[in-house]
């Protein structure tokens, strides 16, 4: 992500002190970004997506061909999106970031084991977290909510949420988020 950030920016014509004005990030966040030494959530990565004026899997890929009708993706295909290589940190893959101009963003996470290296995240639209493999507890709204293999939660993405692996295996989560911001411009 940080070389397609860098290329957007300068696309653009914008310093990253623009790009910060333009989302209400800071520069030096910006610039770690863009240097690969911080990996964005995805709340910032919408962010990015919104001053761009692009689809958010734009800005995980240099494709841009033809508008597909579906996309298939396999296991072992996922596009790792946000991935710090410690253990102790949230890691993200995305899913079907080939088709563009969706109205749902899919991504599989892998939960941190510790609440204090997940911050509260909050944005526009709507969360659907499935539990795929272990068991997560997920803060929301000032309560717990404790969720194992297969349970589901829904909720809007506005209230301050963060999740963690609750158990002894590394918990895999998919998490579908419904960008209402996106939606919105295009119609």
């Amino acid at each position: 992500m940080a070389a397609r950030l860098r290329s957007l920016r300068k696309k653009y014509g914008w310093t990253i002190e623009a790009l910060a004005q333009q989302t209400g990030l800071t520069k030096s966040y910006l610039s770690k970004v863009e240097r690969g030494l911080s990996v964005p959530s995805i709340a910032v990565a919408l962010k990015l997506a919104h001053a761009f004026k692009i689809d958010v899997e734009q800005l995980f890929s240099d494709a841009t061909g033809e508008r597909a009708s579906y996309t298939v993706v396999r296991a072992g295909e996922r596009t790792p999106i946000a991935r710090s290589g410690k253990a102790s940190k949230p890691a993200y893959e995305g899913i079907a970031t080939q088709l563009s101009h969706k109205r749902l963003l899919p991504f599989m996470m892998y939960p941190p084991k510790d609440f204090a290296t997940s911050e509260f995240k909050e944005h526009a639209g709507e969360e659907l977290m499935f539990v795929h493999k272990g068991e997560v507890e997920v803060m929301l709204a000032g309560q717990s909510v404790r969720l194992g293999v297969g349970d589901s939660l829904y909720f809007d993405a506005q209230i301050p949420h963060r999740v963690r692996s609750a158990g002894a295996q590394q918990a895999q989560v998919l998490i579908v988020v419904h960008d209402a911001q996106a939606e919105a411009e295009r119609d």
